[in-house]
């Protein structure tokens, strides 16, 4: 039983599936998608968006800070280009971003083993699907004013039936009725 195991073992041992990821990682990087099956992307999901996240704090803090966020993405990637390229433009790309760095698109299955393929792609990135879509306002919520609100006077119009007209149905009624 998997009772308590959150982590998608992938078929192969621990120093395997760090390599495998790492090397997903950087590909992801360097080219900002890439196709895979879907548990692969669910499991470059969960290990590239923390390392996104560190390279976006760079910015926002010393260089003390900066610098050993550099060493973690490195000890991660192990790739000096990708840190490079992750530090770079896609730390600027997503500065404003809370997070979700990454989408997973599913394509159908492959024609050789049946398995559930997949694209992830860094969201800043796609220029496409970005394009028809305009940029989100940041709503903020006002507050309710204490201020009286001035009573605006409404007149009130009672249509009335003109008694001629009833007099004059009245009065064929009773013809009718003769």
């Amino acid at each position: 039983m998997r009772h308590g195991k959150k982590v998608n073992h992938l078929g192969r041992k621990k120093a395997h599936r760090t390599a495998m990821l790492a090397n997903m990682a950087c590909s992801l990087i360097e080219h900002k998608r890439i196709n895979t099956t879907v548990a692969k992307a669910k499991a470059l999901k969960v290990f590239v968006e923390p390392i996104i996240t560190k390279a976006k704090a760079e910015n926002n803090q010393t260089t003390e800070k900066g610098t050993h966020n550099r060493r973690i993405a490195f000890s991660r990637l192990r790739d000096k280009n990708a840190v490079t390229e992750l530090f770079g433009s896609v730390a600027e790309k997503v500065a404003d971003r809370q997070g979700g760095y990454t989408r997973i698109i599913k394509l159908g299955n492959r024609l050789g083993d049946n398995a559930d393929m997949a694209m992830i792609e860094l969201v800043d990135f796609n220029e496409l699907y970005n394009a028809d879509k305009p940029k989100a306002k940041k709503t903020r919520r006002k507050k309710k004013s204490t201020a009286p609100v001035a009573e605006v006077a409404v007149e009130e119009t009672v249509v009335e039936a003109p008694e001629a007209a009833t007099e004059e149905v009245n009065e064929e009624e009773a013809n009718d009725k003769a």
